[in-house]
């Protein structure tokens, strides 16, 4: 199993605390960063290989990475047009080094161990989803239909759950959903959200819920996003 983390964005609603360096540096408490706390609980689940995206400021998160010193095999592909397009255009880059099964993640989400836990132990394909959380305005949520997710988007409003960019993706399903990324950037669709390719080959590629209710498992977009979950874990 190979961890795929999107780095590319520039994550302008975080102001000026993405001036000098990308979203996933942002530090969340005096020992971590959103980026050292997601490799070190990928590499305390014993995966290895890490493919990252990178664009804006490229240089600086390669290097952050490698001062790390954990015991991962970390490929960074870079977006040269990371401010023209969306991370559809970034996984389409990095194709040639998916060939597994894949962790997915946004680079900007923060979650607990146990979150990663059961997403990872799913012998289905599956989609971090919450029961519990409200439905958020702006941010993703998915369409459940007979036990599988159906449609992701922040746009849909019936039978729908909290989602967030969290999936295990086992290699069968995964090809589907890679082939259809691949199609939509090769005929020039590089700007939407990779999750528009999955919503058209959804009845082909299983991803099945896995419900984390109110733990923690959230993207940090704002700073006002920072300031809950930097209080959420330091009361943990």
């Amino acid at each position: 199993m190979k961890a795929l983390i999107l780095n590319s964005g520039m994550g302008k609603r975080m102001g000026v605390m993405t001036s000098a360096h990308p979203k996933c540096m942002t530090e969340i408490n005096r020992q971590e960063t959103i980026l050292s706390r997601q490799l070190k609980l990928l590499s305390q689940y014993g995966i290895t290989e890490v493919i990252m995206t990178t664009g804006y400021f490229d240089q600086v998160l390669v290097d952050y990475c490698n001062s790390l010193n954990l015991h991962l095999k970390c490929t960074f592909i870079r977006n040269p047009v990371y401010d023209q397009t969306n991370y559809i255009h970034s996984i389409y880059l990095a194709r040639d080094y998916l060939d597994d099964t894949i962790v997915l993640m946004h680079g900007d989400l923060v979650f607990e161990f146990g979150v990663l836990q059961d997403v990872l132990k799913q012998g289905n394909s599956c989609m971090a989803v919450s029961s519990t959380l409200p439905l958020p305005s702006k941010d993703f949520k998915a369409v459940v239909k007979k036990g599988l997710i159906d449609k992701v988007g922040v746009e849909f409003c019936e039978d729908v759950m909290a989602a967030q960019p969290l999936y295990k993706l086992n290699k069968v399903d995964w090809k589907i959903w890679l082939e259809r990324i691949i199609d939509y950037c090769e005929n020039g669709r590089v700007s939407c959200y990779a999750e528009n390719a999955f919503n058209e080959v959804s009845d082909l590629c299983h991803i099945y819920p896995m419900d984390f209710t109110d733990r923690l498992c959230s993207e940090i977009d704002t700073p006002e996003d920072l300031t809950v979950i930097t209080e959420r874990l330091a009361g943990s």
